[in-house]
């Protein structure tokens, strides 16, 4: 998928600014070896003993950053030898969990820049990892490789740092130490920028060509970027049979494909398909919204071989209510009928959430099908574990208020069944069953989470068209149309441009929608929830809608967002316990048994027998 988060654009910002007016932190670390990672036979990583950053813009310094790192071990002779720093410089100095934040934020905006930078910023991505921050991701350049690129073997026989700071005449020679070592970096890389000022690379991204990571594939496809709108759109690269290679979209369609012919993009299949291309295609659209869409769908067309996304639409799951006499919970790939709950991606989620629904609405689990005229109950068979929940003995008619609660429950005017199960969970919580507790919510997360995602998606599909508009950030609007939940039309209507002609005028030539017998009327999930995040964003304005009872668009007041918090503090619970485990390992303390479910019992400690759970009854295909 093309740009669109503040990350991204904030790379393509730096890609057009010209170099005179980029700034630069030079980085330089020091550490207890070679290793940033542990390495496949389980040995440790080794770590950051010294950060030296140095802040460059236009050729001037504007700022440094410099501190010494507790490593959290002894530092080997062998390095206290090379850089000087003994493990006493450092048993004071802060850890690199407090150091790192300061440092990401002293790098905002910047492009990084190190000697062999391949060394330093993997050292920094590991530590970010470790430390569990977000790595930005920032630009990097790197002094080695445009030393490579730019010097003569005659002019510069190797690419150590003394060796290129003593060819610059650097005011400062390198020893080893972080600050030192970046500030002579910094004249490194002016002189090197000196040296190619005069051969037509002025920005990062014509820097970035020059570079020798760039393949001449790359450098000779440039011009296929050349003929391409500074517009938003979508494009596609072809290959040698005309086949597409990968769909992007952008905000900026020539900025974006010229990145791939710039290594901006490090990804190796990214070099390739760069390389494979003969040429461009591209759809121009009137803004973001309408570019994702269409991405969607020339993705389920083309399914492109060097896109990893999105290329497999109708691969989901759902769970559905059979359409028989007794009917009862069937996980489907290809439901047909509306009476589904889903979308999931995982198999094994679909099943857990059919079962918790069967649980707690009393729709049968067994698989036998059963005549109109026929009892539930003689056929089925008995468990001590996992029985069926539906009653005994009950006929057809009394069957259908349980498969009745069943379908209201799906379609989110009843939420009995997550009442109940809410309660049971703090009923087991509070006699001790912790581990049982856990795992019951859990499921429920699940299952409310997807109630909570079909129930939004239809509310969207049931709509035969809703016109909505969304500021531009300029003054004027980006316009949609959507029909049973699929895009039918875009446009924009400017700053000074009344905007309601430009709705009437987009709506009249709308795409007609046809619906089918499916979940969301057979609209693509993907499209549906991309348009549903867009209709959430702030400042979106609902124009109008038409719907058959004029409700409008919106959701019952039963649905399952009314326990949406609920289930994002259970994952996060959830995540905090596998966390704990994962610290235990090592040798970290855990979380006490109170901090995540209240006290300190287990399960059959001091308390009732366990409540039974069902097991996973095989869940038949028809539906």
């Amino acid at each position: 998928m093309g740009s669109g988060s503040a990350t991204d654009q904030l790379a393509f910002d730096l890609d057009e600014a010209l170099l005179r007016d980029t700034t630069f932190v030079v980085v330089d670390l020091e550490t207890t070896g070679g290793r940033a990672r542990a390495d496949d036979t389980g040995g440790g990583w080794d770590a950051i003993t010294e950060i030296g950053a140095v802040k460059v813009r236009g050729g001037e310094i504007i700022g440094e950053l410099a501190t010494l790192i507790d490593p959290g071990r002894a530092i080997p002779p062998q390095i206290v030898q090379l850089t000087g720093i003994t493990t006493a410089m450092v048993c004071d100095a802060p850890r690199i969990e407090s150091v790192l934040p300061a440092f990401l934020e002293f790098c905002r905006g910047a492009v990084l820049v190190a000697h062999n930078a391949g060394f330093d910023i993997g050292f920094l991505r590991a530590a970010a990892e470790r430390a569990q921050l977000p790595w930005p991701n920032p630009p990097v350049l790197c002094t080695v490789k445009l030393a490579r690129r730019v010097l003569t073997r005659d002019e510069a026989p190797s690419v150590r740092l003394s060796e290129l700071a003593r060819l610059f005449r650097a005011t400062t020679t390198p020893t080893h130490r972080a600050l030192d070592d970046a500030r002579a970096t910094v004249d490194v890389l002016h002189g090197l920028l000196e040296r190619i000022g005069n051969q037509g690379v002025h920005t990062l991204a014509e820097l970035r060509g020059y570079l020798p990571d760039v393949t001449r594939a790359q450098r000779r496809n440039r011009k296929l970027a050349d003929a391409l709108p500074s517009s938003p759109g979508v494009y596609l690269f072809r290959g040698p049979s005309e086949e597409v290679l990968y769909v992007g979209t952008a905000v900026d369609l020539r900025r974006r494909v010229r990145q791939y012919f710039t290594g901006a993009d490090p990804r190796a299949r990214m070099k390739e398909m760069a390389s494979l291309a003969i040429r461009v295609d591209h759809v121009e659209c009137a803004h973001e919204l309408e570019a994702g869409v269409r991405e969607l769908r020339l993705l389920a067309a083309h399914a492109p071989p060097y896109n990893r996304r999105s290329k497999a639409p109708h691969k989901w799951w759902w769970v559905v209510l059979t359409d028989e006499a007794f009917p009862r919970f069937s996980v489907v790939r290809s439901p047909r009928h509306d009476r589904a709950v889903g979308p999931f991606r995982a198999h094994a989620d679909a099943v857990d959430a059919a079962l918790l629904l069967a649980r707690f609405t009393g729709v049968r689990t067994c698989t036998t099908r059963l005549a109109r005229s026929a009892e539930h109950g003689p056929q089925c068979p008995e468990r001590e574990l996992s029985p069926c929940p539906a009653p005994r003995g009950i006929t057809a008619g009394g069957y259908a208020e349980f498969a009745g609660r069943a379908a209201e429950n799906i379609a989110g005017v009843d939420d009995s069944a997550l009442r109940t199960a809410l309660r049971h969970i703090d009923d087991l919580a509070a006699e001790g069953r912790y581990e049982t507790a856990a795992r019951l919510r859990d499921h429920a997360a699940t299952v409310i989470d997807g109630l909570w995602r079909g129930q939004r998606l239809r509310a969207l599909t049931a709509l035969p068209e809703l016109v909505a508009a969304r500021p531009d950030g300029a003054g004027g609007w980006h316009l949609v149309v959507v029909r049973y939940g699929q895009l039918a039309a875009a446009g924009n209507a400017p700053r000074r441009v009344p905007p309601m002609p430009v709705v009437d005028a987009i709506s009249a030539a709308a795409q007609v929608i046809l619906t089918a017998e499916r979940p969301l009327g057979g609209a693509p999930v993907e499209e549906v929830a991309l348009i549903v995040r867009w209709l959430a964003a702030p400042g979106v304005r609902i124009v109008r809608t038409s719907a058959d009872d004029e409700s409008g668009y919106c959701l019952p007041v039963t649905a399952a967002g009314r326990w949406a918090e609920w289930a994002a503090t259970a994952r996060s619970a959830r995540a905090a316990a596998q966390q704990a485990q994962r610290s235990d390992l090592l040798g970290e303390p855990s979380p006490p048994r109170e901090q995540l479910l209240g006290s300190t019992r287990i399960d059959r400690l001091g308390g009732a027998g366990q409540a039974p759970l069902p097991r996973r009854h095989p869940l038949g295909v028809a539906g």
